[in-house]
C-alpha cells in the first residue's frame, strides 16, 4: 500500500508524494506532490503524462475518500487529466484511504489504495530532566522519551553543546535506532557530562530535527562497597545464526553492535545470538527474526467471451506472509456468495450467466503489508465482424485449392454458413464448410470466381461479412534442375524456369536437403544468377562435400507454388576412417586396425600411417609391412615408448582427414640396443676421474634402467667396472687417493634394464684430474711503456712439470704501499711470455709476479720484481690552430704544447687524418708544429685530430672538421672568425 505522507512546517503544509489512476494498468501510482502557497498541487512525470488513462472505449473517472465519493462540485478539490488536486489539504478534512474508479461501457475498475498522511514532530517537553550517577567501570544507558511525530525517527546524542555529537569510542557507546536511548558500557570520569537526545524526521523534500533538555551525568568512584559488574577490557561482539549459517550479506556488521541484512528473503528468518566476549568470559542473547511479504501473483484470472446460460469459473492464487486474503469485485462493487455467485476465497463461481453479468471483475488480494488487484471482463456479445472480417480479395491459383475464413466476435457461439449470391453452399466434393466456419473449395477453376458471404447467427443477433475470390494461373515449373556431378572446388550451375500468372510477382528459392538456403550474402557460396528474364538459376561457387545433396528449387507466387529437385554429387578426398584400434602390441611394432570411411564417390587408392611418440610430438610417416584393405603392421619403434597413430586415406582427387588418434599404447620393454653417446670427462678435483656422457631417454627401452661403466689405465688388463642406478645421471666421479694427475684412462659404457644389458660402446681416452704447475716461471722483466701501461716478459716452464695441460700464465701486479692479496690480476692464453698491462696509475711504483695456471688452479709465483711507470702526458691539446690552402692542399699549424714539471716531455705530435671512413696517422717529431695535407675532391669534409705525445703517450686530442662552403668559419676554443673558401668547426 502506498503512503502520501503531509508534513506541517510553520504555517504551510508540504505534502511528500501524491498519487495518479491508471486504469488499464489497475494501479495508483505514486508521484510528487508540492506546495504553492495553500494549494497542494499534483503533477505527473512526462512518462506518465504521456500515458494518462488508458482504455479503449474511452473512460471518465472519479475518486473515493474511506469509501465514499470525493465531492468534487466541492472547489478544494479539481480533476486534471484523471488526476485528483487538492487546495489547502487539512488534516481532519483529507487524511484517508483515496481510491480512483474508471469507467467505460466495458464496466468498472477500482485502483489500489493510497493513504494521505500529514507528518509531525512535537517539541521535547520543557520540564529539566533528572541528574543520573553511574559507578566507574559500570554501564549505564540515558533514556531519549521521543516526542510525538510521524514517521519514524533517527536518533543521535551530542554532549555538552551542539553540535558535539558523540563517536563510537571503540564500542562503549551505542544509540538505539528504535527507542532513541543512549547505551554506555563502561563508565569513566572523563564521561561526566550533560547530554543532549537529538532527533530528526527526514522528508523527500523537508527535514526538521529538535533536541532534549540535558541528561545529567555523573560518574562517581566505586566507594560504596556493593558489587559492581564490570565489563574490562570492554567487550567485543559478533553475531551468529542459531538454526544455520550466518549470511553473508551481514559484512562488517557481524562484529558490530547492530547486525544488518540488506535485501531480505525468507532465508533469512530463524534465531539470532549476539555475543559479548572479553578475556575474562562471555554472554549472549538471542532474538528471533520473522520475514513477510507483501502480496504476489500466483495465478490471476483472464477476459474471457462465455454463452448465455453456461458457467464461469475463475481462480486467483496469491502468495505473501501472512497469507493473504481474496475478495473479489464486479464494476467497483463486492462480490459475495448469492444466488448465482459463489465466492470461496480464490475462487469464483457463476452459473446460468445472463447478460447483466457482464462487465470488469477484480481480484483483490490483500494482507497488512500490501494490496494487488487482477482484472478481468467478462463479455456476451451479439456476433460482429468489424475486427476480423472475412478477406476482401482471396487469389487463388487454377487447379488448386482454397481456404476463406469467418472468425466474428460473438456470444455466445454463433451458428456459421457460407454462401455465393443466392447459393447456400454446402459439402461436396469440392467445397467443405467446417463446424468452426472454414470454406474450402478444391481444384479450382474460373467458374469458382465471385463473392463469398458468411452468416453469423446466435439469439442475440445476426451479421455477415464478404469476400471476392479471385482465380489466377496456376504456376508451373518448365525447366528443371537436373541432376550435376563435380569435384571439389568446382563450380556448378543449376538451372530452374517456371510460367506464372502474369498480375502477380514470381520469387525463386532454394533448399538444401530442405533446409532453405540464404542467397542473398554476397561473400557466401550460393548465389542467384542473373538475366533480363526472371529465372531461377542457382550458382554453387567452390562446391565442397558438405555441399552435397538434394536442391530443390521453389517458384512462388501469392496464391500458389510450384518444386522440383535434383541431386548434385560433389567427389572429393576420402573422409577420415573410422573405427582405429592397436593390437598385438611388441617391443618394436604393433598392428593397426580400421574402417573404411566414406570415399566421396572416389575409390580410395592408399592409407597412410602417421604416428608420434611423446619425445617428438609433431605427427610423422610411419614405417608400415603389408598392407591389407583396413589393417598393416607398423615396425621400427622404440621398445616401452609411448605412441598414437592416424590413418588418412587418399584417392586420385588427393588425401583427406585423418582418423581419430589411436588410445595411447606403450611399446614392450627390451634390454638396450644403443649405447650411451657422448662419452667423455676429465678436470675435477684432485685424486678424482670425472667420466661424462648425453643421456638419451628415448633408448631405454624399459624400467630398472641404469648404466655399466668400465675404466683403466692406459695400457693396463684390468678393468674397473661400476654401476649407476640413477637414471637421471650423466657424469660419475671415481675417486682414489692413489690416482695419480694427469693420469690417462681408457672408459667405455653401456645401458642395462630389467631385459638385459646392451652394448659397450667405443672406448674414449679420459684424463684424471690435474695438478696445479708446481715450478715458477724465471727471469720477470717488467718496464713501463708509458704512464698508464707496462710490458711483462718471463721465460715459460716446462711442460713436464705442469702435472697437466699448461693454460696460460697470470700476471699479479700491485702498488708498493698495498699489500699482495689485494694485487691486480691478469691472465694470458696459451703460450705466449710477454703480456701489456694497461690502466696503471702514473709514476707509481709496481711490483709485479708471474705463475703458470690450469684446469687445478695457478702454480708458485715467480721472484718478485718493480717497475716505476712514467710521468703522464700533458693534458692540454695543441692550440691556436690555424691553415693556410694551396689548390688542393691544406696546411695546418698550431703553437707548442708546455709542459710542467710533473708532465712528461713532448718528444713530437701526432695528425689523424680522416676522410669517408679511411684514416692515416702521421707523427712528427719535436720541432715541427705544422701539417699539410690533401683535400677532398668533392664537396666532402676531412675530419683531423692533433695531439701531443712523449714518453708519458699521448696527449689529449684537438679535433677539426673542415668542409667546403661558401662562407669559412674557424671556430675552436678561443674565439670565432671569418675567412674564404673553407669551413672549420673545432671542438676539444
Amino acid at each position: 500500500m502506498s503512503r502520501i505522507l503531509c508534513f506541517h512546517k510553520q504555517k504551510g503544509l508540504l505534502l511528500k508524494k501524491h498519487f495518479i489512476c491508471h486504469p488499464s494498468e489497475n494501479l495508483l501510482e505514486n508521484v510528487n506532490i508540492y506546495f504553492m502557497g495553500k494549494r497542494c498541487c499534483m503533477f505527473l512525470d512526462d512518462s506518465i503524462h504521456q500515458t494518462g488513462l488508458l482504455s479503449n472505449p474511452s473512460l471518465s473517472g472519479s475518486w473515493r475518500v474511506n469509501g465514499t465519493d470525493v465531492p468534487v462540485g466541492d472547489p478544494r478539490y479539481t480533476l486534471v487529466a484523471g488526476n485528483l488536486v487538492i487546495s489547502g489539504p487539512q488534516f481532519v478534512r483529507d487524511a484517508g484511504s483515496y481510491q480512483c474508479l474508471a469507467i467505460n461501457r466495458c464496466g468498472t475498475i477500482l485502483s489500489r489504495a493510497a493513504n494521505l498522511k500529514f507528518g509531525y514532530l512535537h517539541d521535547f517537553p520543557g520540564e529539566g530532566r533528572s541528574p543520573q550517577t553511574a559507578y566507574e567501570g559500570a554501564g549505564a544507558f540515558l533514556a531519549c522519551q521521543p516526542p510525538a511525530h510521524y514517521p519514524a525517527l533517527s536518533y543521535r546524542w551530542f554532549v555538552s553543546e551542539f553540535p558535539s555529537f558523540m563517536k563510537p569510542d571503540g564500542g562503549r557507546w551505542f544509540v538505539s535506532q528504535v527507542t532513541g536511548n543512549l547505551y554506555l558500557a563502561k563508565a569513566e570520569p572523563n564521561d561526566t557530562a550533560s547530554y543532549f537526545c537529538f532527533t530528526t524526521i527526514n522528508m523527500d523534500i523537508s527535514t526538521k530535527s529538535t533536541f532534549s533538555k540535558a541528561n545529567q551525568l555523573t560518574v562517581q568512584p566505586d566507594g560504596t562497597g556493593l558489587s559492581v559488574c564490570v565489563c574490562f577490557p570492554v567487550p567485543k561482539l559478533r553475531w551468529r545464526k542459531v538454526d544455520g549459517l550466518l549470511p553473508s550479506k551481514a559484512g562488517a556488521s557481524a562484529e558490530g553492535p547492530i547486525l544488518t541484512l540488506p535485501e531480505m528473503t525468507f532465508h533469512e528468518e530463524g534465531v539470532y545470538e549476539c555475543e559479548a566476549y572479553n578475556s575474562e568470559g562471555r554472554d549472549t542473547q538471542q532474538g528471533r527474526i520473522t520475514v513477510q511479504a507483501q502480496p504476489e501473483w500466483l495465478q490471476v484470472m483472464s477476459d474471457s467471451e462465455v454463452e448465455i446460460s453456461s458457467e464461469l469459473h475463475w481462480t486467483c492464487v496469491a502468495a505473501g506472509k501472512p497469507r493473504p486474503s481474496i475478495r473479489w469485485l464486479r464494476n467497483g462493487q463486492p462480490l459475495s456468495t448469492q444466488d448465482r455467485v459463489e465466492v470461496n476465497g480464490g475462487r469464483l463461481k457463476v452459473i446460468n450467466l445472463a447478460l447483466e453479468d457482464s462487465g470488469m471483475y477484480q481480484c483483490v488480494a490483500e494482507n497488512k503489508h500490501g494490496t494487488i488487484y487482477s482484472n478481468a471482463e467478462l463479455r456476451v456479445q451479439v456476433p460482429d465482424f468489424r475486427s476480423n472480417p472475412v478477406r476482401r480479395l482471396v487469389p487463388a491459383a487454377r487447379g488448386g485449392q482454397v481456404m476463406m475464413e469467418c472468425r466474428p466476435r460473438a456470444a455466445p457461439k454463433p451458428t456459421l454458413f457460407w454462401s455465393r449470391g443466392t447459393e447456400l453452399l454446402t459439402n461436396s466434393s469440392r467445397v467443405t464448410v467446417t463446424p468452426d466456419g472454414m470454406l474450402r473449395i478444391h481444384n479450382i477453376s474460373r467458374a469458382d470466381e465471385g463473392k463469398y458471404t458468411c452468416f453469423a447467427e446466435n439469439y442475440l443477433g445476426k451479421a455477415n461479412s464478404t469476400g471476392h475470390l479471385s482465380v489466377r494461373d496456376a504456376t508451373k515449373i518448365t525447366l528443371a534442375p537436373s541432376n550435376a556431378d563435380i569435384n571439389q572446388g568446382e563450380n556448378v550451375t543449376l538451372q530452374c524456369h517456371a510460367s506464372h500468372d502474369p498480375t502477380m510477382d514470381l520469387t525463386f528459392t532454394w533448399a538444401l536437403n530442405g533446409a532453405l538456403l540464404d542467397l542473398e550474402d554476397p561473400g557466401g557460396t550460393y548465389h542467384r544468377v542473373e538475366g533480363k528474364e526472371i529465372v531461377g538459376d542457382l550458382l554453387i561457387v567452390s562446391g565442397q562435400l558438405s555441399q552435397a545433396g538434394t536442391y530443390s528449387c521453389t517458384a512462388q507466387t501469392v496464391v500458389d507454388s510450384a518444386s522440383a529437385s535434383a541431386k548434385l554429387v560433389v567427389r572429393g578426398p576420402p573422409g577420415p576412417p573410422g573405427g582405429l584400434v592397436v593390437k598385438n602390441v611388441a617391443a618394436t611394432s604393433v598392428e593397426l586396425r580400421w574402417s573404411r570411411g566414406y570415399d566421396n564417390h572416389s575409390p580410395i587408392g592408399k592409407y597412410v600411417i602417421m604416428g608420434h611418440s611423446l619425445l617428438s610430438p609433431g605427427w610423422k610417416r610411419m614405417r608400415t609391412g603389408k598392407r591389407t584393405t583396413t589393417s598393416t603392421r607398423v615396425f621400427g619403434l622404440l621398445p616401452w615408448m609411448d605412441y598414437e597413430f592416424q590413418v588418412i586415406a587418399s584417392n586420385i582427387l588427393g588425401s583427406g582427414e585423418p582418423s581419430m588418434s589411436s588410445h595411447t599404447v606403450r611399446t614392450q620393454q627390451a634390454a638396450p640396443t644403443v649405447a650411451p653417446s657422448g662419452l667423455g670427462g676429465g678436470g675435477g678435483d684432485r685424486n678424482e676421474l670425472i667420466i661424462t656422457w648425453t643421456v638419451s631417454v628415448e633408448y631405454q627401452n624399459g624400467d630398472g634402467f641404469g648404466y655399466i661403466l668400465a675404466f683403466r689405465k692406459q695400457n693396463s688388463p684390468t678393468w674397473v667396472v661400476e654401476r649407476v642406478s640413477n637414471v637421471e645421471s650423466s657424469r660419475y666421479v671415481y675417486s682414489n687417493q692413489s690416482l695419480s694427475p694427469y693420469c690417462l684412462f681408457e672408459v667405455k659404457i653401456k645401458a642395462y634394464n630389467r631385459k638385459g644389458e646392451g652394448p659397450f660402446s667405443q672406448i674414449a681416452v679420459v684424463h684424471s684430474a690435474e695438478e696445479e704447475p708446481t715450478v715458477a716461471p724465471s727471469r720477470i722483466n717488467a718496464t713501463a711503456l708509458t704512464a698508464f701501461e707496462m710490458q711483462v716478459s718471463w721465460d715459460p716452464i716446462q711442460h713436464l712439470s705442469t702435472n697437466g695441460v699448461l693454460q696460460g700464465y697470470e700476471i699479479r701486479y700491485w702498488r708498493q704501499h698495498e699489500r699482495e692479496a689485494s694485487a691486480d690480476r691478469v691472465r694470458t692464453a696459451g703460450l705466449e711470455t710477454t703480456a701489456r698491462v694497461v690502466g696503471l696509475r702514473p709514476s707509481t711504483r709496481y711490483h709485479v709476479t708471474v705463475m703458470a695456471y690450469n684446469s687445478a688452479g695457478t702454480g708458485p709465483a715467480s721472484a718478485r720484481t718493480t717497475v716505476t711507470t712514467r710521468r703522464p702526458p700533458p693534458n692540454r691539446p695543441p692550440g691556436n690552430v690555424s691553415w693556410k690552402t694551396d689548390g688542393s692542399w691544406v696546411t695546418v699549424r698550431w703553437d707548442h704544447v708546455k709542459t710542467l714539471d710533473n708532465e712528461s716531455a713532448v718528444l713530437g705530435y701526432k695528425v689523424l687524418y680522416k676522410h669517408e671512413g679511411q684514416s692515416a696517422l702521421k707523427v712528427l717529431d719535436k720541432g715541427k708544429t705544422s701539417v699539410t695535407l690533401p683535400l677532398p675532391k668533392d664537396n666532402g669534409y676531412v675530419v683531423l685530430e692533433i695531439r701531443s705525445w712523449g714518453e708519458g703517450g699521448d696527449g689529449a686530442a684537438q679535433e677539426t672538421i673542415v668542409s667546403r662552403d661558401s662562407v669559412y668559419i674557424i671556430l675552436n676554443t678561443y674565439g670565432l672568425s671569418t675567412r674564404n673558401s673553407w669551413t672549420i668547426w673545432t671542438q676539444i
